[in-house]
């Protein structure tokens, strides 16, 4: 099988994979996911990441009818199932079918979905020659509206700003805080580099929390750059040597041009290209294993 879907207990085929269309999931956007990578065989932080999912479903008061090590069962099944030692996985956690009213008491059981297939975010040229981005017109939501740290499954906001960058010929949207700081992007998190040293927006902005971003810091503390959380405007990333984008699908990807503006000299950086080598060392050497190791006598 190429490609696998767990729904609910079962594991199938994406052709034979169905819910209900009375589901608030679909309905409503009711419900929250994860976007996780398989790296030869490894599951890469697959903890953080159900984590996380569990984090967002109890901000909405979503109960996952499984609990973390059984739904960290299911999806090293699936991924077996798949038979793709490298892949994309989805978890997805519905509200449920219910009927066609918002309230969620109408939903008996939540939904569990996991899609286990292929990714390609960008093409090896966006790695070697950059990507270019545009600020989009439209915000993130204010955190007292709606908490960028829930990784829900209503990304309307994101795809608005993904259009505006569609119809600019760009690679990226960066979404700005309400207040106009730089927060993050349609579906990736943004650092820069300025004067030696490594920021990214802080989470109180109203971004997510990436698991890769977190990673990334990480992996410059520990090749001795100074790298924070802070908050900055358009104007410190205009004036950036350096600027990349992080994200599952993404993993480091070097940005080159933001509105029209050259970023730096116009390529990849160094620190860029460190870090970016250093992430996809760390993803290959950990996670975890999903396919049992042969023996070395056949």
């Amino acid at each position: 099988m190429s490609g696998a879907v767990y729904v609910n207990g079962r594991i199938c085929t994406k052709e034979e994979a169905t819910v209900s269309v009375y589901d608030h999931g679909f309905l409503y956007g009711d419900g929250v996911f994860e976007g996780i990578r398989v790296y030869d065989g490894r599951i890469f932080n697959l903890e953080e990441h159900l984590a996380r999912l569990y984090e967002s479903a109890r901000h909405i008061l979503l109960e996952v009818p499984l609990t973390p090590e059984a739904f960290k069962d299911a999806i090293i099944e699936t991924v077996r199932a798949s038979g793709l030692r490298d892949a994309y996985i989805r978890p997805v956690v519905s509200r449920g079918p219910g009927d066609l009213g918002l309230d969620p008491r109408k939903c008996q059981t939540a939904t569990v979905v996991v899609i286990v297939d292929a990714i390609r975010l960008y093409p090896q040229e966006a790695y070697e020659k950059g990507l270019r981005m545009i600020t989009a017109t439209v915000r993130r939501p204010a955190p007292d509206a709606l908490n960028g740290r829930i990784k829900s499954l209503n990304y309307l906001n994101n795809i608005l700003a993904r259009i505006e960058a569609n119809q600019a010929g760009a690679d990226e949207a960066l979404m700005l805080s309400p207040e106009g700081y730089v927060c993050e992007c349609s579906a990736d998190n943004v650092f820069v580099v300025t004067g030696g040293a490594l920021w990214t927006p802080a989470t109180h902005l109203g971004l997510l929390r990436g698991i890769t971003r977190d990673a990334v810091l990480s992996l410059a503390r520990e090749h001795g750059l100074a790298a924070e959380e802070r908050v900055f405007t358009l104007h410190d990333l205009y004036t950036a040597s350096e600027c990349f984008l992080t994200g599952t699908g993404a993993e480091v990807a070097p940005v080159v041009e933001v509105d029209g503006r050259r970023i730096g000299d116009g390529r990849p950086g160094p620190i860029t290209h460190r870090l970016n080598a250093a992430f996809r060392d760390l993803a290959r050497q950990v996670g975890t294993p999903v396919f049992a190791v042969k023996d070395a006598r056949g």
